[in-house]
């Protein structure tokens, strides 16, 4: 997915609504008094002795010595501009009036109930430009009053001018508003949710107004602050529907929509990004709409949040069916609601190879294999994988549900059938091997080679996050499995072989013969029940640069069938990143620790030991040819840090011991039991993970190149 669609901004069809601020403004915080303060009764003006003149409507100052005269709508106008001048060829406009202006004698500041507070009397005092001794004009009256009213105490500002020996006394009558006392919140009017924003967190805001006269531009300011607190908890959609109203309590109620969401949708989309086809028909996709709707946290009924939304895409995308994903809004039938469309690009889900070769253990063999990761558009995953061989066949078919139908705390099931064969790591030693041999001709090298231990079985497994929120990372996921399988020991040629020895070249004997399986017959049957649990709080899970990860796992053998197994083995594996700055990079760099360890109690079947060395434990070894064991412990550190582009690079430490617990195949091929490596390496990153190329040097003087997919751990 690209980052303009993961981007905190991601892409919307509609314009978002208007911040509180803008709406306050939007339905005017300035009482409409205002507008005609000057007109009608509003301006109360007595001739003055000075033989200034006015109308009877006294919308007008009218000089004598102007000689002005009232035109036929009782506006004053001058006599130059009442037709009896002479054209002027000259002059096509007529020259303006100049605003007639009055001498003031006094100017008085008053409020229309009780008395006015100082200091607020003081404010209204600096903000009038009107003055004593001075002469205005009616422009400036009306400067003067907004000019109050832009010091935002006032419900209503008046001007009365009243004639006096010495001029014109002008006292401006204000109104206080009241002390406010409370702001609440109404929010989403009608559709019955709650509002986002608690109480508490509105009188935090506008606390330090309370027990105050209401100031506009405080209350302003304080629903800024309440806009500011809607976008940075991501309700981005939140606006003021109405101005707000004021109680003669002191109570302000602020009307907010904060945006609700109406429905979800989902539409796909094609390559090219187009809905329909050439044909004008919608896209159908094969992802059903409820596979991305029950990852999505935003529900109908809830008011739309743009960090939710950022996650619920990146969960969507997560599920690896989409190339492309990002969300558009539609406004719903109630304007104050919005209906989100999430639009999606699907990618091919579906595979299928063939391949073929030739080794030691099967002939000339072909294989063919199947992968669907979105079986009927229900995000089921099928596997299956088919290996044909001169002297066997293997496979192995898997199904998985990531999430149960219908189950409410997302519970996942797999389930799979197999028959696989792989050379233990346990029977490998570093000069020599255990060997099958013929017990009637312990002397054929033919039958003689390291065992094959074939796996023929099945199970399944159940799966689910332990965490009440179903859309959080969880700290804990827990699964419980039931697993089946007949084990056997065969030579390379598939014949069942219960015991083997350490040969020479030539076929001699060189050690004790010792059992391959826990049945003297070479075939087991292994139940298992199977518990684990793991909390992940690394910040990326291929490549973490800090957090921690911790899994505990349990299996309990049931003894049935062959062998009668009756076995408990007990692992754990513990991590911790540290990010560090040693280099100044702007990359990240990290100190990483893992710890792990395990044992078995009761029956130990030879193939199920623990096998220590090579590239995924103790680096510097051979795989398995450190030790192995009934139980283990293993450590390892490195220092992970960027190098250019694509490439970084490692230095790490490992040790492992198998508790002196080795089993009777690792005694008789000398394995070590204990040891430690260290070395550098590379990391390069590509589209399957980084590659690992670890050089490492075991403490025995040895060196050996470790390859991998992904991290060491």
């Amino acid at each position: 997915m690209s980052k303009k669609h993961l981007s905190p901004v991601f892409l919307v069809t509609v314009a978002v609504a208007a911040s509180l601020e803008s709406s306050l403004s939007a339905h005017g915080q300035t009482p409409t008094q205002s507008q005609h303060l000057l007109s009608g009764d509003s301006m109360k003006v007595s001739k003055s002795l000075s033989s200034t003149m006015y109308n009877v409507k006294g919308e007008t100052f009218i000089s004598t010595t102007a000689q002005a005269t009232p035109n036929s709508n009782g506006n004053a106008v001058d006599d130059n501009q009442s037709g009896n001048q002479p054209d002027n060829p000259n002059n096509t406009q007529p020259a303006e009036t100049p605003e007639p202006r009055v001498l003031i004698s006094e100017v008085v500041v008053k409020s229309a109930v009780g008395q006015l507070p100082s200091e607020i009397e003081t404010q209204v005092y600096q903000v009038i430009r009107t003055k004593a001794g001075q002469t205005t004009t009616r422009s400036q009256l009306q400067e003067d009053i907004n000019g109050i009213f832009a010091i935002g105490f006032f419900t209503n500002v008046q001007a009365f001018p009243e004639d006096t020996p010495s001029g014109v006394k002008v006292t401006f009558v204000v109104s206080l508003n009241p002390v406010l006392t409370k702001v609440e919140l109404d929010a989403n009017p009608g559709a019955g949710v709650a509002s986002v924003i608690p109480a508490a967190t509105v009188d935090k805001i506008f606390s330090q107004q309370y027990g105050k006269v209401i100031n506009l531009r405080d209350l302003r300011a304080g629903i800024g602050q309440l806009t500011k607190e809607y976008q940075d908890k991501g309700y981005v959609l939140a606006n003021l529907i109405a101005a707000p109203k004021v109680s003669e309590t002191g109570v302000i109620t602020l009307q907010v929509a904060e945006g609700i969401v109406e429905n979800v949708q989902v539409a796909f989309r094609n390559k090219e990004g187009q809905d329909v086809d050439e044909k004008g028909r919608p896209i159908r996709g094969r992802t059903k709409d409820y596979i991305i709707k029950r990852e999505m946290q935003l529900k109908p009924g809830q008011v739309f949040n743009r960090n939710i939304v950022q996650k619920d895409l990146q969960r969507v995308f997560g599920l690896g069916l989409f190339d492309d994903i990002n969300v558009s809004l539609n406004p719903g039938t109630d304007p104050s609601k919005v209906v989100v469309v999430v639009n999606v690009t699907e990618r091919n889900s579906g595979s299928i190879a063939v391949g073929g070769g030739i080794s030691s253990a099967s002939g000339l063999f072909g294989t063919i294999s199947y992968q669907e990761q979105n079986l009927s558009g229900r995000n089921q995953k099928l596997g299956s994988e088919l290996q044909i061989g001169q002297r066997e066949l293997l496979f192995d078919l898997r199904f998985s549900d990531p999430w149960i139908d219908g189950d409410p705390y997302r519970t996942s099931y797999t389930t799979n059938v197999f028959r696989r064969r792989s050379i233990s790591l346990v029977f490998e030693g570093k000069d020599s091997n255990v060997k099958t041999f013929n017990p009637d001709n312990t002397t054929d090298v033919n039958s003689q080679a390291t065992p094959r231990i074939a796996r023929l079985g099945g199970g399944v497994s159940f799966g689910r996050p332990l965490s009440t929120n179903l859309y959080e990372n969880p700290e804990w996921f827990a699964s419980l499995g039931l697993q089946y399988q007949r084990i056997s020991s065969r030579d390379v040629n598939g014949n069942i072989r219960p015991q083997g020895a350490v040969f020479d070249d030539s076929g001699n004997r060189l050690s004790p013969t010792i059992p391959l399986t826990q049945s003297p017959t070479g075939e087991d049957d292994l139940f298992l029940l199977q518990f684990s649990a793991q909390s992940d709080r690394r910040n990326n899970g291929v490549q973490p640069t800090k957090g921690s990860y911790l899994r505990v796992g349990l299996d309990q053998s049931v003894p049935i069938g062959q062998g009668s197994i009756l076995m408990s083995r007990v692992r754990a594996n513990y991590s911790q990143y540290v990010p560090i700055k040693l280099l100044g990079s702007k990359n990240p760099e990290t100190l990483a620790f893992n710890l792990q360890g395990g044992t078995i109690l009761g029956d130990l079947p030879p193939y199920e030991a623990f096998s220590l060395g090579g590239s995924n434990s103790v680096r510097g070894y051979d795989e398995g040819k450190l030790a192995a064991g009934r139980t283990y412990v293993q450590a390892s550190a490195e220092y992970r840090f960027p190098i250019f582009s694509v490439v970084g690079g490692s230095l790490f430490f490992d040790c492992g011991s198998d508790l002196g617990s080795a089993t009777r195949a690792a005694e008789i091929l000398n394995k070590n039991g204990s040891g430690y490596g260290y070395g550098l390496g590379l990391r390069i990153q590509s589209p399957l993970g980084p590659i690992r190329i670890d050089y490492g040097i075991s403490d025995k003087g040895d060196s050996r190149i470790n390859f991998g997919i992904g991290e060491r751990f």
